[in-house]
């Protein structure tokens, strides 16, 4: 069974304001399962405008207790993998996220938009498609991917309140043209 969850979601801040607070939103206080993130590749290119950029989160194993009697799945931390593509002329961040560790019995990505909203050029429109995809773990597959189901869900929901947060800490602490 294949788990996914789309969203669609305004933000009432401009493009560059919210770009900025994706890549410094982690790790902070308010999200417990993000320990770190490395950027281990960044290129520019001149001629397209696009920043490239490859980063590694290092996250808390967020895994109950009771399914990490599956051995695979009893590690300390797993890994998720983000590419980020952000064209500052045609003014977009084009995100795919996946995950490197169990990527043997579960595939787990997303894709994401940031681009100016259509109703309001001086908000953030962010469009997002998820996936989980569990496999090769046999009857605990079914258990594993309830426990995904929910989780992806609660993560979408704890991911947007965290920006939301952070944009209106920081709006609140930049003088207004800054933003």
């Amino acid at each position: 069974m294949v788990v996914s969850v789309d969203v669609c979601h305004t933000f009432k801040y401009p493009l560059e304001f919210v770009v900025n607070t994706h890549f410094t939103k982690y790790p902070n206080e308010k999200e417990k399962y993000v320990q770190k993130i490395d950027t281990i590749e960044q290129s520019f290119d001149k001629d397209t405008g696009v920043n490239y950029r490859r980063r590694i989160a290092t996250c808390h194993n967020v895994v109950p207790g009771v399914l990490r009697l599956i051995s695979v799945l009893n590690v300390k931390e797993f890994l998720l993998e983000e590419k980020a593509w952000l064209n500052s002329r045609k003014r977009f961040l084009h995100l795919k996220s996946r995950n490197l560790t169990w990527c043997k019995y579960a595939n787990m990505w997303e894709e994401s938009e940031f681009r100016p909203c259509p109703e309001n050029p001086k908000w953030t429109q962010l469009k997002q498609h998820g996936v989980i995809d569990i496999q090769g773990i046999g009857p605990f597959g079914r258990v594993i991917e309830m426990f995904a189901e929910k989780f992806l869900h609660a993560g979408v929901k704890r991911g947007l309140g965290i920006m939301e947060d952070l944009l209106l800490e920081r709006c609140r602490s930049q003088p207004t043209d800054s933003r």
